[in-house]
């Protein structure tokens, strides 16, 4: 492949799975970096964007739980910045040691970002966005009882709370962040899709939201410039009739295929519809690009041929 400027989107639940501490976390996301620093070996200039659903979700319990006069629970925006800030750290951390044992002289930097979300937006009066760990229906309706919270089952696995999750417009960093990209310095930004902020006549200002992932992905690669852009998620392509007799892996697939099949909803709301959705949106605001979707174990493969879902304007 010819091209060389990347975002990558990692998920949250890569990083932690079923071992919430800080220890099991870093060592996850040390394996991923062994991953990702083969792109840097090839001369991509590689941005890499992260989830946070599991861990902001788990930290806002902790908010609630320690919360008392003297120390109030932080709001869901600080508490997305926060996970941005150290999920950011194991990155940068994991990044920079695997590039010194291969004698690699980039820099990596983290940011927290910034990513503006219209205020109107009918997302703030519908909450869909999944955050936390997973309960069984009786605990989500315990839950719902004793607080204005709403769960929702989340793609057969377990129940999940929801926030408001509106669409990013732009991001306040994005300038900076090319900048950093032109200059070869690996870059972390826009973890948990960012910040979410509103324009207000004081300036910028967090609202209690949480940003789609993939949605602030896809806007990072549109205003970086983006040649490839790769989201990462639990298999290694995207399938059609999924986990049924007649199930098909997509290899090559235009985006008006995609449509197609989204159109027939093939694919779960929550769980691939908004990987599908952003990959198609960015190769038809970028056509000469490319979107992938795939596994981390897959990456190997895609580096040294064309596995994976790759999709095309078309």
């Amino acid at each position: 492949m010819k091209e060389k400027r990347l975002v990558i989107a990692l998920g949250g639940n890569a990083i932690l799975s079923k071992d919430p501490s800080a220890k099991a976390q870093q060592s996850a996301v040390n394996e991923t970096a062994k991953y990702l620093t083969d792109f840097i070996k090839q001369g991509y200039q590689l941005i890499v964007s992260h989830g946070n659903g599991p861990q902001v979700g788990n930290l806002l319990l902790q908010q609630a739980a320690a919360a008392s006069e003297k120390n109030p629970a932080m709001p869901l925006d600080t508490c997305v910045a926060m996970t941005e800030g150290s999920i950011g750290y194991w990155l940068q951390n994991a990044l920079q040691n695997q590039l010194k044992k291969q004698d690699i002289k980039n820099d990596v930097l983290s940011v927290v970002t910034q990513v503006i979300v219209d205020e109107q937006d009918p997302a703030f009066q519908n909450p869909t966005k999944p955050i936390g760990p997973f309960l069984t229906e009786e605990e989500a309706k315990s839950e719902m009882k004793s607080a204005d919270v709403t769960f929702i089952e989340d793609a057969g696995r377990g129940f999940r709370k929801v926030v408001p999750s509106p669409r990013p417009q732009d991001i306040e960093e994005a300038s900076a962040i090319k900048k950093m990209v032109e200059e070869n310095i690996v870059t972390i930004c826009a973890g948990g899709g960012g910040v979410s902020v509103v324009k207000t006549a004081q300036g910028l200002q967090g609202v209690e939201a949480v940003i789609d992932k993939d949605f602030a992905s896809e806007k990072l690669a549109e205003l970086v410039d983006a040649d490839l852009f790769i989201i990462l998620t639990g298999v290694d392509y995207v399938y059609v009739n999924f986990n049924q007799p007649n199930q098909k892996e997509l290899h090559q697939v235009s985006t008006s295929e995609l449509k197609q099949y989204v159109q027939e909803n093939q694919f779960a709301p929550g769980s691939m519809l908004p990987k599908i959705e952003a990959a198609i949106e960015f190769v038809e605001q970028r056509p000469q690009a490319r979107a992938v979707i795939t596994s981390l174990k897959n990456l190997n493969q895609l580096l040294n041929g064309n596995s994976g879902t790759i999709i095309y304007k078309g």
